[in-house]
């Protein structure tokens, strides 16, 4: 439900039973494909389409409804295709929970109702949506309904939340009025909020939601929100994280060719010393998979080994690194990696820095070394300080110190961390928290 969550107050584009029905089903197989969500919060939308599509069901049973086919009636669906709308877009990441009330922490408050907890951008937000046509929004209370408090007050309410949780905690919290706002509404955002338009970031206006038939997707719904207005409001500034200390990376001969010199040379120009720019921070599996033999040149000849010799060298992990041999072939990671890093700032903790090097020594080959030490020479090496949020969460099994302590820096920079660890990137989520992560294919040393 969206900040007016009372279906009596809600007041939608008129609609008719199997109109609404359609849209149901429609949203409720896009919701399918939808990439990187997880099954909780699939599961989470589709029970609400499924509850929408049970009061259509009930209401078109209903004797009050002579003419069903053609009765108006006002629906919750344009609520859940505005959030479907919204986690399509390219620039959302880490979607940690959808349509779930946010607790307040040492108060009798049941908290607030957040539509999406994600990355926007890289950084944590929350969304908040809302389908009500805008005549029907009024910004301040009104003494004759006492349900209705008012725009104002729900979102002061919700800043007040934001400002008190921990884990959870946004940068910023986005409202998106998918049938748009008054000018003097938006007017109180802007003068009593110091909210900004954030409409220019967001794209595809006019989408679809589709059914599969027979094998084959039919638009059952064409929708536009080109009304629509997306307001931002900053719940706490960014810390100041003093990206003009980072250390100039001087351009130099990296003494070696092929993809490995093309990705050093990459970081080189990333990391120039600038102000501007993003950041990315690097995993102890991404510098691995980096140095590997496996992504430098040596998977022919692992293939060419006998069976007998790589169980020597790897022991159990024999099919594993034939797997990692077999997805070097088909996809170079060096090239994926070069991808991501582009016009980013490349960073390690210390913790990374020196597990790194533990590895390199006792595992690495001759190459592999010589590439560690070039690829230490153009990471810039920070202070492990991990943020305050991610070091919030519960020490366990799957949430180990040292893996916080490594994302929990990422996450301060407001820098995605390359990983191949998804196992402590699902255990963040899981907690409610949003996390933003690139993921990269395991690779192991090799000792070449």
């Amino acid at each position: 439900m969206d900040v007016y969550q009372e279906r009596d107050n809600m007041v939608t584009l008129g609609t008719t039973i199997k109109e609404a029905q359609k849209r149901c089903e429609g949203v409720m197989d896009t919701i399918e494909t939808l990439p990187h969500l997880s099954l909780s919060c699939k599961r989470t939308l589709n029970r609400l389409v499924q509850s929408e599509l049970a009061f259509l069901s009930r209401l078109s049973s209903s004797t009050d409804f002579a003419t069903k086919s053609e009765a108006s009636v006002c629906v919750n669906v344009g609520h859940i295709e505005a959030v479907v709308h919204i986690l399509q877009q390219p620039n959302i990441s880490g979607v940690s929970r959808v349509c779930k009330m946010i607790g307040v922490h040492n108060t009798t408050s049941k908290g607030a109702h957040v539509d999406i907890v994600c990355t926007f951008e890289g950084n944590p937000v929350w969304f908040i949506v809302s389908d009500r046509n805008p005549k029907y929004i009024s910004w301040n209370a009104q003494q004759e309904s006492p349900k209705n408090k008012g725009l104002r007050d729900r979102v002061q309410f919700l800043l007040e939340v934001a400002h008190n949780s921990i884990a959870l905690k946004p940068v910023s919290i986005i409202f998106f009025f998918s049938n748009g706002l008054d000018r003097f509404t938006l007017e109180k955002f802007h003068t009593e909020f110091g909210a900004i338009d954030l409409k220019s970031k967001f794209s595809n206006f006019d989408v679809s939601f589709s059914k599969e038939l027979e094998g084959e997707w039919i638009d059952v719904l064409a929708r536009s929100y080109q009304q629509a207005s997306v307001l931002e409001i900053n719940v706490s500034s960014r810390q100041n994280v003093s990206k003009n200390l980072l250390p100039v990376i001087k351009p130099s001969n990296t003494g070696f060719g092929g993809s490995f010199g093309d990705l050093i040379s990459q970081m080189i120009l990333s990391n120039d010393g600038k102000t501007d720019g993003d950041m990315i921070n690097f995993d102890t599996t991404a510098l691995i998979a980096i140095v590997s033999g496996i992504s430098n040149g040596g998977t022919q000849k692992l293939l060419d080994t006998p069976d007998d010799e790589l169980q020597t060298r790897f022991k159990g992990n024999t099919k594993f690194v034939i797997n990692q041999v077999l997805s070097e072939i088909e996809k170079p990671i060096h090239t994926d990696i070069s991808k991501i890093i582009k016009g980013r700032k490349c960073v390690m903790c210390e913790s990374v820095c020196s597990e790194f090097k533990e590895l390199v020594k006792m595992c690495g080959g001759v190459n592999e070394k010589l590439k560690a030490e070039q690829l230490l020479t153009v990471v810039v090496v920070v202070p492990d300080c991990p943020s305050g949020r991610m070091m919030s969460l519960p020490t366990t099994r799957k949430l180990g110190l040292k893996n916080k302590i490594v994302f929990g820096t990422g996450d301060y920079w407001h820098a995605p961390t390359l990983t191949a660890n998804m196992g402590f990137v699902r255990a963040v989520l899981q907690t409610g928290m949003s996390l933003f992560t690139f993921e990269h294919r395991p690779r192991a040393l090799t000792g070449d």
